[in-house]
């Protein structure tokens, strides 16, 4: 017996191997502290303990995160409430597994002091699609008649002063502006989450059909990025250490302080403005909204019910 048990032994160990499932996870954007849960349930070992192999794979400026998904380079990614609405409109349909988002994370910021919401015919930058297409409708919506500028570097032309007011998020290029030195007073940001346009934001999504065919594997993988995101809400700055591991790794220019803000503007997003939790859930009155502004606004046709987006 002592010569077969090494021999099981080594017969048992490649199928435990084996029973990882590969999955591929495509962020929204580059490597930053917005995807600390994720990097902390991979570098943890939250994902292996349900049984899968996470791959994550950061989009490339010239390819969305939607467009992974959408042409089945990824398992699940993340994406705006308001997007998915619209990728689902659009026949591709996708099921929340998880939301991470319970508030808006959107901003308008203007360069010179001013009430965004204040200044008629002003030159504003935007991103070209995700968020900012959304916001860009309530904007319009308003009756302020921006003159919008899409660029990938939002960032450099307000430094500039080249704009007059840029679209943004809260946890990301307003923290960029601020290291900059410049003073950006409260009067002259407007914050979506305060208002009549404060619609979840980040979620995680797989195809419908997907996950028809691998429930189980959708169904860990929130779990274990539920689990990662709380651990990083009780390790802060363990968690950091991972973030700059990430973005070390992936070349993106930071620093540990922007990250440390990030990081603590995406926690405090993640809690419900009604309850104070983390409920990691789509509100329905969210969905909602978003349906009557992107019809109103015209960029839906027909509205996206609730049940069309959960399990």
């Amino acid at each position: 017996m002592k010569r077969i048990l090494p021999l099981l032994l080594l017969l048992v160990l490649p199928l435990a191997a084996e029973a990882q499932e590969h999955f591929v996870f495509t962020p929204q954007s580059s490597a930053q502290a917005q995807f600390a849960g994720y990097y902390a349930a991979l570098e943890k070992g939250f994902y292996a303990e349900e049984g899968l192999d996470v791959e994550i794979v950061h989009p490339f400026a010239t390819q969305s995160a939607a467009d992974h998904i959408r042409e089945g380079k990824c398992n699940a990614t993340t994406l705006p409430l308001t997007l998915a609405l619209r990728t689902v409109a659009g026949g591709l349909p996708l099921v929340n597994i998880l939301q991470t988002s319970m508030n808006s994370a959107t901003v308008i910021i203007s360069r010179w002091g001013d009430d965004p919401l204040t200044m008629h015919g002003a030159k504003v930058t935007s991103f070209r699609a995700g968020f900012g297409q959304s916001a860009r409708s309530f904007v319009e919506m308003k009756g302020l008649d921006y003159e919008w500028i899409m660029t990938a570097s939002a960032v450099n032309l307000f430094i500039a002063g080249a704009v007059d007011a840029m679209l943004g998020r809260s946890f990301d290029e307003y923290y960029r502006i601020l290291e900059t030195g410049i003073d950006i007073p409260e009067k002259a940001i407007y914050r979506f989450e305060n208002g009549e346009f404060n619609i979840q934001q980040e979620g995680v999504y797989v195809t419908r059909a997907y996950y028809l065919t691998h429930r189980k594997q959708a169904e860990a993988f929130a779990r274990a990025s539920r689990k990662g995101w709380a651990w990083v809400a009780d390790h802060q700055e363990e968690a950091l250490d991972i973030v700059m591991r990430y973005t070390k790794e992936l070349r993106v220019a930071t620093n540990r302080i922007l990250q440390q803000l990030m990081l603590k503007e995406v926690l405090r997003l993640q809690q419900d403005h009604d309850t104070g939790l983390r409920e990691f859930r789509v509100r329905p009155d969210m969905v909602e909204k978003a349906n009557r502004i992107l019809l109103d606004s015209g960029s839906l046709t027909t509205p996206v019910t609730l049940e069309e987006l959960l399990p």
